[in-house]
């Protein structure tokens, strides 16, 4: 990789992490609190009224600055409001709706794990009856081949014993064969 790749890279990432820093301080929440606040055109009660927000609402803060906040409504109206009237905490109700779904959730994620964890447990005594079952399998089978590995031997010895009595056998009754001519030779 040349210099010159090297720096158009870096220069990607950091443009690329200056977005995403960029992304995550526009993503702040805010939440109104008290009464209900005028969305403003500008910084300032002197700007024109956009809409009126009510007590609870979730707004996506852009700016801050001179004790006004630059927000967006969840209809994408941008605007200003006074920012001592912003709450960075979500109301009550509204932590109240998000633990009650995280709650939710957490049921349904230990509902299946639990569900999970007994199919595993009867898979488990499954292939544990299974493992058994093939141990015992293999002894027998190891037993077996000893007998027939035994039994294989003692015809092997068999045969040995019947060879080697036999090339006996031969071999005395060529040396008397053979005995009788060699001294029927010398008595010539």
């Amino acid at each position: 990789m040349g210099d010159g790749m090297r720096r158009r890279f870096v220069v990607t990432v950091v443009v690329a992490l200056g977005l995403l820093a960029g992304t995550a301080a526009s993503a702040e929440n805010a939440w109104v609190r008290g009464a209900p606040l005028n969305l403003r055109s500008g910084p300032g009660t002197k700007y024109r009224i956009l809409a009126a927000t009510q007590p609870g609402d979730r707004l996506q803060v852009l700016k801050r600055g001179d004790g006004w906040t630059q927000v967006r409504t969840r209809e994408g109206k941008e605007g200003w409001i006074a920012g001592g009237y912003l709450d960075p905490k979500a109301p009550p109700m509204v932590r109240l709706a998000e633990l009650e779904a995280e709650a939710e959730k957490l049921r349904a994620t230990l509902s299946s794990t639990t569900d999970e964890a007994a199919r595993l447990r009867e898979s488990n005594e499954t292939l544990t009856g299974s493992d058994s079952g093939q141990r015992e399998e293999i002894e027998r089978l190891t037993k077996e081949n000893y007998k027939l590995r035994a039994g294989t031997r003692s015809a092997e010895w068999l045969t040995g014993a019947l060879i080697l009595s036999m090339g006996m056998v031969l071999g005395a009754i060529g040396h008397s064969v053979s005995g009788r001519r060699r001294s029927q030779r010398l008595r010539l």
